[in-house]
C-alpha cells in the first residue's frame, strides 16, 4: 500500500501524514497574507524577494513551521492535549463531553476520529491541525478501526457489551453485536472479511464475519484480554490479567502460542519499517521489543506510569501514553533514553500529525 494512504485500522491513532497536503496548507495560508498586505495598501514589489520569503515564514502559523503535533487523548479530564513536537510543550487543550479514549485516522487520510464513550459522541478532527470539523452521536465509541479495504468502521462499546458496525462511507448503522462482556479491541482480517474482537470480561476472543454480519467463533484466551493485532496470518491478543501475548489460529481462535513480556501486557504496535513488534506492559512499566518474524523477546525498555498507547515519529522515536501519572513519554529506541512532558489525567490514545507512514507486513 503506498506510505501516502494511511492504512485503515490503525489502534491508537498510529500518525500519517502527506508531506503533499502539508504543503499546499502553508501556500494557501501564504495567498491569504498577501491578500491582507495588499488591503492595508502593501506593495510587495517594493521589496527584494529574499525579504520577501522572510516576511512571509515570520507570518507563516507556528503548526507549520513546527515539527509536527502530538494529539493525546486524556480520559479522565474529558479533553485532548495537543503537544508541540518540538519541544514537547502543550499549545492547547480541546474539551469533549466525558471520556474519550481512542482515536483512528479516516480511510482518506481528512478526518482523525475521537470515540467519547462516556459521551456517547464521536469527534471529527483535522489531522493537520487539530480543529474539531463536527461531531456525530455514536452509542459508547470506546474502540474503532477502519476495515483494510475501507468499507467498514467497528466500534467497540465496552461499557454496554456491544460491537457496532458502520457503512464507513456513511456512517450508517449496519449491525450490533450484542456481545458480553467488555468488548474491549478490534482488529481485522487483510482481506476485511472477519472482523476480531477482544472481551474482556469473559477472557474471549470474538470472530464476526462482516460478509454474514454474523459471529463466526468465541475463544478463550487467557485473563482480560485487551489489545489484538493481525500479524503473519496468525491473531496476537495480549493478556492484561497475566504477562504475556497469545497466539491465535485465526480458523477458530484456538491458542498455538504464548509469549512472556511481561506483567499487564496490555497492547500491540508494529513499527512503520515492519521490523519490531512492541508490546505495552503496563502493569510492570515497560515496553518490549519483539522479532515479528520469530516473536522473540530483543529488549525491554522501563517506561513508568502505565504505558499504553504508542505512535511513531519520523525520528525513529516512540511517543508512549503513560496512563497512571499524566504523561506521554518519547522513547529513543536505540539508547533507551525516556523524556517525557505532562499532559492531562489519564493519557490513553495518541496520534502524531507527522507520524511515520504505517507498516504493511501485518497485512499478510
Amino acid at each position: 500500500m503506498p506510505a501516502t494512504r494511511p492504512r485503515p485500522g490503525l489502534d491508537c491513532g498510529q500518525g500519517w501524514s502527506s508531506p503533499g497536503l502539508n504543503v499546499l496548507g502553508w501556500v494557501a495560508h501564504q495567498r491569504r497574507t498577501l491578500r491582507w498586505l495588499s488591503r492595508i495598501g502593501f506593495t510587495m514589489r517594493l521589496l527584494p524577494s529574499s525579504w520577501i520569503l522572510i516576511l512571509l515564514f515570520l507570518v507563516a502559523p507556528a503548526a507549520a513551521r513546527a515539527g509536527g503535533m502530538a494529539i493525546v487523548i486524556n480520559s479522565g479530564d474529558a479533553t485532548l492535549s495537543v503537544l508541540d513536537m518540538d519541544r514537547g510543550t502543550e499549545l492547547r487543550r480541546i474539551p469533549v463531553l466525558r471520556e474519550p479514549h481512542h482515536v483512528v485516522l479516516s480511510p482518506n487520510g481528512r478526518e482523525l476520529l475521537v470515540g467519547d464513550a462516556g459521551g456517547n459522541e464521536m469527534l471529527f478532527l483535522d489531522p493537520h491541525t487539530g480543529e474539531v470539523l463536527h461531531r456525530m452521536p455514536v452509542a459508547d465509541p470506546y474502540h474503532l478501526a477502519f476495515s483494510p479495504n475501507g468499507k467498514w468502521l467497528v466500534v467497540t462499546g465496552l461499557a454496554r457489551n456491544q460491537v457496532d458496525v458502520y457503512d464507513a462511507a456513511t456512517m450508517a448503522l449496519v449491525k450490533r453485536f450484542p456481545l458480553g462482556t467488555m468488548p474491549s479491541h478490534v482488529t481485522y482480517a487483510p482481506d476485511s472479511s472477519m472482523a476480531y474482537v477482544t472481551l474482556q470480561g469473559t477472557n474471549k476472543v470474538a470472530a464476526l464475519d462482516l460478509h454474514r454480519q454474523a459471529v463466526s467463533w468465541t475463544a478463550e484466551v487467557g485473563s482480560t484480554p485487551a489489545g489484538i493485532m493481525w500479524l503473519n496470518g496468525k491473531l496476537l491478543v495480549a493478556d492484561m490479567g497475566t504477562d504475556f501475548f497469545a497466539v491465535l489460529d485465526p480458523v477458530d481462535g484456538h491458542t498455538e502460542q504464548r509469549v512472556h513480556t511481561g506483567r499487564g501486557a496490555h497492547q500491540l504496535f508494529l513499527s512503520p519499517d515492519g521490523k519490531t513488534l512492541w508490546v505495552n506492559n503496563r502493569v510492570d512499566g515497560t515496553t518490549t521489543a519483539v522479532d515479528p518474524a520469530t516473536l522473540s523477546v530483543r529488549r525491554t525498555y522501563r517506561v513508568p506510569g502505565g504505558p499504553d498507547c504508542i505512535d511513531f515519529a519520523p525520528d525513529g522515536k516512540l511517543w508512549i501514553t503513560q496512563r497512571f501519572i499524566q504523561k506521554v513519554g518519547v522513547l529513543d529506541p536505540v539508547s533507551g533514553a525516556l523524556q517525557s512532558y505532562p499532559v492531562g489525567r489519564s493519557p490513553h490514545g495518541i496520534f502524531l500529525t507527522t507520524g511515520a507512514p504505517p507498516a504493511t507486513v501485518a497485512a499478510r
